[in-house]
């Protein structure tokens, strides 16, 4: 992942972001349901974009200090506006390359990591920032998230996939949280959002994602061309609709 895009794109569609990023905000609110502990005082939450999951994580943890981070300036500045009351230290960042001088009760992420380009350094990292018996608690969406569009764009893109194909499978994230972690659990989720047409689609995938509407980089959809790939949509599934696969993960520090 071209980390110059993710800044780009995300920054580009801060203001947006809230609109269309529905999913995310399911994910955010599942995942603060199972994030454990009560009496935390230090919390490093790892791309928090425009503050949703951040607004959940002051709720809960009242008293704890945050430190968010995100590699966007846009929507840091987004999310500041919208917790302004103050009570949370916000920085832009790298949070796979983020190293911190001091450790935390807690480190959690909603729907970022999937964007990480070495999730296996990033976890062993995270666990060397915890204080013993810390807890790692985070959100990822899986190589199942818009397998609908990922079969059509194969069809006309000579088996070119989608961004989202390649994410991380079930079996491996487990395999990295058990190296890393205690107490490891692993949910798997499954939303899907039927939409009113496949450009509507690919406009969520836009101003959500971190590059332009998700599909292999250097490919052009034209109006016509976009006609005959939703006329193929509705033939194989019927509707416009998409799945958003997601893993709610959680661990403790050794």
């Amino acid at each position: 992942m071209d980390k110059a895009d993710v800044i780009r794109n995300f920054s580009r569609s801060a203001n947006l972001y809230d609109k269309y990023s529905k999913v995310q905000q399911l994910s955010a609110s599942r995942l603060i349901k199972s994030t454990g502990g009560n009496s935390l005082s230090k919390i490093l939450e790892i791309g928090c974009g425009t503050g949703n999951y951040t607004l959940l994580l002051k709720k809960r943890f009242l008293g704890a200090r945050i430190m968010a981070i995100d590699i966007s300036a846009g929507m840091i500045e987004v999310a500041k506006r919208k917790l302004s009351k103050g009570g949370i230290d916000f920085m832009v960042g790298d949070g796979e390359e983020h190293i911190a001088d001091e450790r935390f009760d807690l480190i959690t992420s909603n729907s970022c990591f999937q964007w990480f380009n070495k999730l296996a350094v990033a976890l062993e990292k995270y666990r060397g920032m915890l204080v013993n018996g810390g807890e790692i608690s985070f959100s990822i969406f899986g190589p199942q998230t818009y397998q609908e569009l990922n079969t059509v764009i194969k069809l006309y893109f000579n088996g070119s996939s989608i961004t989202s194909a390649g994410f991380i499978p079930r079996h491996r994230l487990e395999a990295l949280l058990k190296r890393n972690f205690s107490s490891v659990e692993l949910s798997e989720l499954r939303y899907k959002r039927t939409f009113r047409g496949l450009e509507t689609l690919l406009k969520e995938i836009k101003y959500s994602g971190t590059r332009g509407n998700g599909l292999p980089k250097g490919l052009y959809l034209s109006r016509m061309l976009l006609k005959k790939m939703e006329d193929e949509y509705l033939k194989r599934f019927g509707s416009i609709y998409a799945t958003y696969h997601i893993f709610i993960c959680r661990g403790k520090a050794r």
